[in-house]
């Protein structure tokens, strides 16, 4: 029995692991869904990582719970890093533009054509209209 449940043991740490480093990434970026759900499916990765205990393994649970533990500290700590960074880029005030040199002399210039334009001519009332689209066969 003990040569089923190690493997699935440390199968489920591994997958404990994985998702305790999703929710360190979800916390540092403000994804509270994103942590909440990789949360979520820590809990029965780590149930998964108690089977080995059953042969008195108890390696995969112990890193199972330290490494959510860890980047959950992480996530935190990054998470505020990050908030002081941005809150001191609203504090900095914005730089003064410099004023842009005159254009050379010898820019291009732009013709138009005096060709006439064609314009469409409203409709009558009593046309019938399909909705947004005219109707064809009016």
């Amino acid at each position: 029995m003990a040569a089923f449940l190690v493997p699935l043991g440390f199968i489920g740490a591994a997958l404990a692991v994985l998702c305790a480093i999703v929710a360190g990434i979800a916390i540092a970026r403000g994804a509270g869904g994103l942590a909440g759900g990789a949360v979520g499916l820590w809990i029965p990765a780590t149930l998964m990582s108690l089977t080995a205990s059953f042969a008195r393994e108890w390696t995969p649970l112990i890193v199972a719970g330290a490494a959510l533990v860890g980047m959950l500290v992480i996530g935190a700590v990054l998470r505020g890093i990050i908030g002081s960074a941005e809150s001191r880029a609203a504090l900095r005030p914005a730089m003064a533009v410099a004023p842009v040199a005159a254009a050379p002399t010898s820019a291009p210039t732009i013709t138009t054509s005096s060709a006439p334009v064609a314009t469409i001519a409203p409709r009558a009332a009593s046309s019938t209209s399909t909705g947004s689209m005219p109707a064809l066969a009016s």
